[in-house]
C-alpha cells in the first residue's frame, strides 16, 4: 500500500476550537490505516503570511517568494502532502486574513515552480489531485461557515486538486459547526460535555470527513499507477506521476 500523507491546516490565529476539529478530523484520517497514513497538524498561531503583492518575483524565481516569513515553510508541507484537511474560524463571513494570505501566494508560487514544465506562451499548473476537506465554525448558527467552505473549495479547484466531503446528514460540502454564542476558545468542548446534538453532530462529521478524505487519496493514488503509460503523454501530469513513482519506489 502506497503511504498517504495527511495535512492538517488549522487557519485561527489562536488554539482553540477549531484546532480541537482538526485534531478530531486527524484522528479520522489515521484510523484509515494507522501504518501507511502519516499525519501533522501545522497551526498559523504566531506564524506571519503577509499578503501577495502580485510582484510577479516567485514567477522569475522559481516559486521562490520575495517575501521572507513562514510561508515557503508551509507551502512546502503543502505540496508533500495527499491530503489537506483545513480547519477555520469564520472571519467575517469568510476565512482568516493570516490563511487568505497563505492562499493568495499559494497559487503564484505554484506558477512560478512548474513555469518551466509548460510552453513560454502557457501559464498553467500540473494536476495536483491533492484531497482537500474544508472544516468552518462560527459562534453562530448562519454566520458565514457555508460561504467560508466554498470559498476553500474554489481554492481546491483553483489548484488543480479534489474537494471532498464527510458523510450525509452531517456534511453536504463540508463540515459546518457553531458554538451556540459561546465565546471561549474551548466552547465546542463544553458543548460535548452537555450533550449538545450540533456539537456532536460537528464532532462525528469531522471525523469522518478526515476518513473519506484519506480513502479517496487512496483511490485517486492507485488509479494514476494503474494509468501511468496512458497520462505520460501530457505534461500537466508528469509533476505527479513523478512523486508517486518516488513514493512507490520507498516501499521496495
Amino acid at each position: 500500500m502506497i503511504p498517504t500523507k495527511a495535512l492538517g491546516i488549522c487557519g485561527s490565529p489562536r488554539k482553540g476550537n477549531s484546532y480541537f476539529l482538526l485534531k478530531k478530523a486527524i484522528e479520522g484520517a489515521k484510523k484509515v490505516n494507522p501504518k501507511a497514513v502519516k499525519t501533522e497538524i501545522y497551526s498559523i498561531k504566531g506564524k506571519t503570511f503577509h499578503p501577495c503583492i502580485a510582484c510577479s518575483y516567485c514567477v522569475k524565481h522559481e516559486g521562490q517568494c520575495i517575501h521572507r516569513d513562514d510561508f515557503e515553510e508551509l507551502r512546502d508541507k503543502w505540496l508533500k502532502a495527499d491530503v489537506i484537511l483545513y480547519s477555520v474560524p469564520v472571519y467575517h463571513m469568510g476565512i482568516p486574513g493570516q490563511l487568505k494570505c497563505f492562499i493568495d501566494r499559494l497559487g503564484n508560487s505554484m506558477f512560478g515552480m512548474f513555469r518551466s514544465k509548460f510552453p513560454a506562451i502557457k501559464d498553467n499548473l500540473p494536476k495536483m489531485f491533492k484531497i482537500i476537506g474544508s472544516i468552518a465554525q462560527g459562534i453562530h448558527i448562519f454566520s458565514g461557515q457555508e460561504h467560508t467552505i466554498t470559498n476553500l473549495i474554489n481554492h481546491a479547484l483553483i489548484m488543480q486538486s479534489i474537494p471532498v466531503t464527510g458523510d450525509l446528514w452531517e456534511s453536504y460540502i463540508g463540515v459546518g459547526g457553531w458554538t451556540s454564542n459561546v465565546i471561549e476558545k474551548d466552547g465546542l468542548e463544553k458543548l460535548i460535555q452537555k450533550g449538545d446534538m450540533s456539537a456532536e453532530a460537528t464532532i462525528r462529521a469531522s471525523q469522518v470527513l478526515g476518513r473519506r478524505a484519506v480513502e479517496l487519496a487512496m483511490i485517486i493514488q492507485s488509479g494514476l499507477l494503474a494509468c501511468k503509460d496512458i497520462l505520460k503523454e501530457e505534461p500537466i501530469y508528469h509533476p505527479l506521476l513523478t512523486w508517486m513513482e518516488e513514493k512507490k519506489k520507498r516501499l521496495v
